[in-house]
């Protein structure tokens, strides 16, 4: 009887104490399709930048251009709702900051408040859809555009006369969200939906 106790405990093998790197960084189907789903996302926001800098900077029409990058931010944002959306908006907005293209740093505070606001009215009184989206997305866009020139009054860095100039950079984001939404909708399909409404 001894006998068979001992044969038993030699059979068995205890886990390895030390884990490998590559157990360690093993991720699930759900995350690398998530992870791939933020990795485009950034892509998308950094080549907004590019494209906003490099082409859309020289092409003035009526005086005014359009601005991708917040145009873009603000979509995802809206997508991605309250939980997710605000985080990202924050992260986002600060690295717009820091990439140089932003005028200041009142830009960081502008986009956070606004985006979350209309995520927070559109989760609340109105459901999911394209024109939901697009819809408050505009609206945060020209709310984004009107503080700006409320914020370069108070500094001097604008006149009255050039509110003009800040709506139709409004609106021209706005136009621009049109195409960049389907983009950014099928990139946001990857890994599914963290929340549902």
């Amino acid at each position: 009887m001894a006998r068979k106790r001992r044969n038993r405990t030699a059979e068995f093998k205890p886990d390895p104490k030390a884990a490998t790197w590559v157990k360690t960084f093993r991720l699930t189907l759900q995350q690398r399709l998530r992870l791939t789903k933020w990795l485009l996302y950034a892509l998308s926001v950094i080549g907004c930048l590019v494209v906003q800098d490099v082409i859309m900077s020289r092409v003035r029409i009526f005086g005014a251009t359009t601005n991708l990058t917040v145009s873009a931010i603000i979509l995802i944002t809206m997508l991605e709702g309250t939980e997710i959306g605000t985080m990202f908006v924050l992260i986002a907005s600060t690295l717009y900051y820091f990439s140089g293209s932003a005028p200041g740093p009142y830009s960081i505070a502008l986009l956070t408040f606004l985006c979350t606001g209309a995520v927070l009215l559109r989760q609340m009184y109105w459901h999911r859809s394209r024109g939901s989206i697009v819809l408050f997305s505009g609206i945060t866009v020209m709310l984004y555009e009107l503080g700006l020139f409320v914020v370069g009054i108070f500094t001097g860095l604008t006149i009255p006369s050039h509110l003009l100039g800040f709506l139709l950079t409004g609106a021209y984001s706005v136009l621009a969200m049109i195409p960049l939404y389907s983009l950014i909708y099928k990139i946001g399909l990857i890994g599914g939906n963290t929340w549902k409404e």
